[in-house]
């Protein structure tokens, strides 16, 4: 549904350098924090970014520091305060936390907590601190589960599952980005033929050992990017456009934008509804432009696609004239 706003809080993981850590030069080793797209400089930017999208609930990601915890909590609170006890909230962890992090996130609204053990460890986790949370977070009135990314098929996994330590195991397909492209091909993995960020070969190694549980669960990554994506980028479009702004079937904003004066266009007789005058320039809906430019009335234009992300990038510019 895309319901979910991402907020990421801070990017050092102090205990493990991942080669397959997607993260990119704005996310890997930073202290800050974003929500989806938006830099967050304060609590209200939280909400803010939550009613942009008219979140449905929240998944909260990011790297290890006492502080950054601190302000998970915070945040927490904030969410569920703003949005009531129905703003689902998540939390993806590559560290086991202890008893005292999962009573403060259960305390502070934290519904469901996913593990991200590490790699190394695969096979080999009965018996230590990565079978003990899933317990200790459940008593603590979390759900406790995984969330790994589709390196190899794991046994273990289902192992927990049919002993009742956790709940599910979500598999991420696992994929090659801008930050662990270098680190993954010294690894010996490459890309899929005809894809931009799945692995080669990975997936159906994968569902044929664990596909066939019932809790577990395998996200594509064209998924993520042709569903998840472009329904939270549809509830915002929904969200912020304006009367004359269309929204395309990939989530961005269409709209036309020239440099004529409002006179002009009152004299063009163009109600106030089909515009938006800014510091520079006009923005109206395209076709109407398109028909203006055609007809003479207007020298020149451009209709412009958009996200309705907070940063509004650009996605094309078609020149009229």
């Amino acid at each position: 549904m895309g319901g979910k706003m991402v907020l990421f809080v801070y990017g050092y993981c102090d205990q493990r350098d991942c080669f397959y850590c997607p993260l990119g030069e704005n996310r890997k080793n930073v202290t800050d924090v974003y929500a989806n797209e938006r830099l967050v400089e304060s609590d209200e930017d939280v909400v803010a970014e939550a009613k942009r999208m008219d979140a449905l609930g929240t998944s909260i990601t990011g790297g290890e520091p006492q502080e950054a915890m601190d302000k998970t909590c915070r945040y927490l609170s904030l969410l569920k305060d703003e949005f009531g006890e129905d703003h689902h909230t998540h939390l993806y962890t590559g560290i086991t936390g202890g008893r005292e992090n999962m009573r403060r996130l259960s305390e502070a609204g934290l519904d469901e907590i996913r593990f991200h053990p590490p790699y190394e460890l695969w096979g080999d986790m009965h018996g230590t601190e990565w079978e003990e949370i899933l317990y200790i977070a459940r008593e603590e009135g979390l759900t406790p589960a995984f969330e790994i990314p589709g390196i190899r098929a794991e046994q273990e996994f289902l192992d927990f599952l049919d002993e009742g330590a956790a709940d599910f195991c979500n598999i991420n397909e696992f994929e090659m980005s801008d930050g662990n492209y270098r680190r993954m091909q010294e690894e010996g993995y490459e890309l899929q033929e005809g894809h931009m960020s799945a692995v080669d070969g990975s997936k159906e190694a994968i569902l044929d050992v664990m596909g066939d549980h019932e809790r577990v669960y395998f996200c594509t990554s064209v998924f993520k990017d042709a569903a998840q994506h472009r329904n939270r980028l549809k509830r915002m479009a929904k969200n912020i456009r304006r009367e004359f702004d269309d929204i395309t079937d990939d989530g961005t904003i269409v709209y036309g934008k020239t440099w004529i004066t409002e006179q002009r266009l009152q004299e063009l007789g163009v109600p106030e509804e089909f515009y938006t005058v800014k510091s520079d320039h006009v923005e109206l809906a395209w076709w109407l432009l398109e028909e203006m430019v055609t007809e003479g009335d207007v020298e020149r234009g451009e209709i412009v696609e958009q996200y309705p992300t907070v940063d509004g990038t650009v996605v094309e510019r078609t020149p009229l004239a």
